[in-house]
């Protein structure tokens, strides 16, 4: 089939190399317009964009996907069908119907769980044990389609986000592959997501990632490794911003208060709302992530000493 590939960010990029080594043919590439990005803000391509111009392919980067100029010239690709990997904005209905079989889009959650932009973030920081991808056939509606196939993905105890998506885009890539063939040979028909167990997965902001010292220890490293490496979490230490890597819960610790510190020699615990968590890595404004107990040191812990408001 010929293919118009619609992604954006890393994530998208197995689906697209599968696509490409498959016997299907991808005759263009739709993504985001380019973003700025680090201290000079600087516009830079999306990473699609850039293997997409790699592999000499047509990229459009339209900054609304029913721009007429874009519209016009998806007309003119005539895609059989046009898969779809965290594109990042709503399809029109003019879009949606120009190719013959429809938009198929890659979702990392078994639906109807976790519709929206960051179903991994929210089932690690759920707690989730189970968790997948699954192909649907695109709707107007937020990710509200029939589905074709899915293919599931225990949630490792010590997952960040970041590490589950990367083995959900690799699973999901082949079952992308796999979807399209059987869409081609006629041998799978869409069923339509059950009623019951939707679940929304808005984006998640800076604002969502500030850890909350009250909540117990074990929702205090979901909460960090549902951030991790996006947006990152964070807290205040002397009324500045704090980043943290990787925590360690102690449910059976109950001699700090919630943000309280203590160091030792190796290591720097924080008390929770119920236990401790023993710190991995921080980040302070300006600087490299190090190691929390050379942290401690550095900036002299005081007795008493909290992390938060």
């Amino acid at each position: 089939m010929r293919l118009l590939f619609a992604g954006t960010p890393a994530a998208a990029l197995p689906s697209l190399e599968a696509l490409l080594e498959s016997r299907h043919r991808v005759v263009a590439v739709l993504t985001r317009p380019d973003a700025p990005v680090g201290r000079g803000r600087r516009l830079t391509p999306s990473p699609v964009a850039e293997a997409a111009l790699a592999a000499d392919l047509e990229v459009l980067r339209p900054a609304s996907p029913g721009d007429p100029a874009f519209l016009a010239r998806l007309a003119e690709l005539a895609p059989d069908c046009a898969p779809v990997v965290a594109y990042g904005a709503l399809l029109p209905r003019a879009a949606l119907d120009v190719p013959r079989h429809g938009w198929v889009n890659l979702h990392f959650s078994l639906l109807p769980a976790w519709r929206g932009a960051a179903p991994v973030q929210h089932a690690v920081r759920h707690g989730d044990e189970v968790t997948g991808a699954t192909t649907f056939r695109l709707e107007e509606g937020l990710d509200t389609g029939p589905v074709y196939g899915v293919v599931t993905e225990a949630i490792r105890p010590r997952d960040t986000s970041g590490e589950l998506l990367a083995r959900l885009s690799g699973s999901g890539a082949q079952l992308l592959v796999a979807t399209l063939d059987g869409i081609e040979a006629g041998t799978l028909v869409p069923v339509r997501q059950p009623p019951d167990g939707v679940t929304l997965a808005p984006k998640v902001s800076v604002a969502d990632a500030a850890v909350d010292w009250l909540a117990p220890a074990l929702a205090v490293d979901r909460l960090v490794r549902s951030t991790t490496p996006e947006p990152g979490a964070w807290t205040t230490f002397r009324g500045q911003r704090l980043g943290l890597g990787p925590v360690w819960p102690d449910d059976g610790r109950s001699d700090l208060a919630p943000g309280e510190l203590a160091a030792g020699r190796a290591e720097v615990w924080v008390g929770t709302g119920g236990g401790a968590v023993r710190l991995g890595d921080v980040r302070a404004p300006g600087k490299r992530p190090m190691p929390a107990a050379d942290w401690s040191r550095g900036v002299r812990l005081r007795p008493g000493e909290r992390l938060g408001g």
